[in-house]
């Protein structure tokens, strides 16, 4: 089964007076929906846009993994187990809250920043909290969260390119530029499907493009 989900029908969230732009895939917030709490591990997918010196203070997270990608823009990151980075398009950050961290998230920069921000639910609760970066990530190498069960894989595809989907129990992928099919199904920057039990599926790039896809267990 493959259920599509559009950019335009996703809750808008944020703050827009302090600088802040979100859109929201799944409840989050003050936007509840019952039959949309999460895929899987997934928990959130928000899309942020922060202008420069805006925002989110120090705030806490516990019992949840944190994957950001940075889609333009640099994000600075400060938490209270010492981290201090500058995350920047194409690199990979992990923040693994287990028991509780505070973090700060931040454009620093003089230009907009946007930035994909997934939560997953972790399979054990509780443990240290740690953090990751992988700078400019490449496509052949999947970055594995086995906290989560899951596997991300990021696709930058040119006009035509075919590329396999995981034939994983389910899978998630998330256009982050240009359009791609998949199963039939055409999506645009901003839309994601939500893909269970299917084998033997592939992305094809309409143009180029770039999709974030998590293969994920059961």
């Amino acid at each position: 089964m493959i259920s599509v989900h559009r950019a335009a029908d996703r809750f808008e969230g944020g703050d827009e007076a302090a600088g802040i732009s979100s859109r929201h895939s799944f409840s989050f917030g003050p936007f509840y929906d019952p039959d949309n709490l999460r895929f899987g591990p997934i928990l959130a997918c928000n899309e942020e846009r922060l202008a420069p010196g805006a925002g989110f203070e120090e705030h806490p997270h516990s019992h949840t993994e944190i994957v950001t990608w940075v889609v333009e823009g640099e994000l600075t990151h400060r938490d209270t187990a010492g981290h201090a980075t500058v995350v920047r398009a194409g690199d990979v950050q992990h923040l693994s809250a287990a028991s509780g961290v505070r973090h700060v998230e931040r454009n620093d920069g003089a230009t907009g920043l946007t930035f994909l921000q997934m939560w997953l639910a972790p399979v054990e609760p509780g443990g240290d909290p740690s953090y990751t970066t992988v700078p400019g990530i490449a496509d052949s190498t999947p970055y594995a969260l086995p906290e989560a069960g899951s596997m991300l894989h990021v696709r930058r595809l040119t006009e035509g390119e075919r590329v396999a989907v995981p034939d994983a129990p389910r899978v998630y992928v998330h256009v982050v530029r240009g359009a791609v099919r998949v199963g039939g199904e055409e999506l645009a920057a901003g839309d994601a499907a939500r893909i269970t039990g299917e084998a033997g599926l592939e992305l094809v790039a309409a143009g180029n493009a770039e999709a974030l896809v998590w293969e994920l267990p059961d």
